[in-house]
C-alpha cells in the first residue's frame, strides 16, 4: 500500500450534505482498500447510515451521543459522552490503524462547548502522517478552518423541509 501524508478536509455550512459527502469519500475509500472510522459526535439516534458495516468491512462506526440535544442545552452526560469520544478518537488517529477518520459533526460539538476546539485540533496534529482526516458539522470556527488543507461550505439554496418535509429514512436519516 502507497504511503503518504494525509490531509484534514472540513465540511461546513448551513446546507445538506456534509454527513453526505464524508460517507461518499468513506465509501470511495473503502472500496480502494482502505480502513475508514467514523465517528458522529452529538448523534446517538439509530440513523441508516450506521448499518454500512453490515456491508462494507473496512468501514467502522461509532456514536458518540446519547440522543439528539439540538432543540435543548447539553447535559452533564452529553458532554461526557463527546469527550470520551475524542478521546477515543484522538487514539485511534494516534494508531494509524486507519487511513480515513471522520469526524462527523464535530464542528456542532464544538458550538455546543461539548469539548474546545484546542483539544479537537490536537487530536487532530497528533495523527499519524498517512490519516486523511474529514471534520464536518455546520459552525466551523476560525481555528478548525485555519488547520485545515481544504475546506468546503455547502450553503443552503433551497429545501424542502421549509415546506414541511420531514426528514426521510435513507435519505435524511
Amino acid at each position: 500500500m502507497e504511503e503518504y501524508r494525509g490531509y484534514v478536509q472540513v465540511y461546513t455550512g448551513n446546507g445538506k450534505g456534509k454527513t453526505t459527502a464524508a460517507f461518499g469519500l468513506a465509501l470511495r475509500a473503502a472500496m480502494s482498500g482502505k480502513k475508514v472510522f467514523i465517528g458522529q459526535f452529538v448523534k446517538g439516534m439509530p440513523y441508516s447510515e450506521l448499518k454500512a458495516p453490515e456491508y462494507i468491512r473496512n468501514i467502522e462506526i461509532r456514536q458518540y451521543g446519547a440522543d439528539c440535544f439540538i432543540v435543548k442545552a447539553p447535559t452533564e452526560h452529553d458532554i461526557k459522552i463527546a469527550k470520551d469520544g475524542l478521546q477515543e478518537m484522538a487514539e485511534i488517529l494516534k494508531s494509524g490503524r486507519y487511513d480515513v477518520v471522520i469526524m462527523d459533526e464535530a464542528n456542532i460539538a464544538l458550538f455546543f462547548k461539548l469539548f474546545s476546539a484546542e483539544e479537537l485540533i490536537e487530536a487532530v496534529k497528533n495523527r499519524a502522517e498517512h490519516v486523511e482526516v474529514v471534520i464536518t458539522g455546520r459552525y466551523a470556527p476560525q481555528e478548525v478552518i485555519d488547520l485545515a488543507d481544504l475546506v468546503t461550505e455547502m450553503k443552503e439554496i433551497k429545501h424542502y423541509y421549509t415546506k414541511g418535509v420531514e426528514a426521510r429514512t435513507g435519505i435524511e436519516k
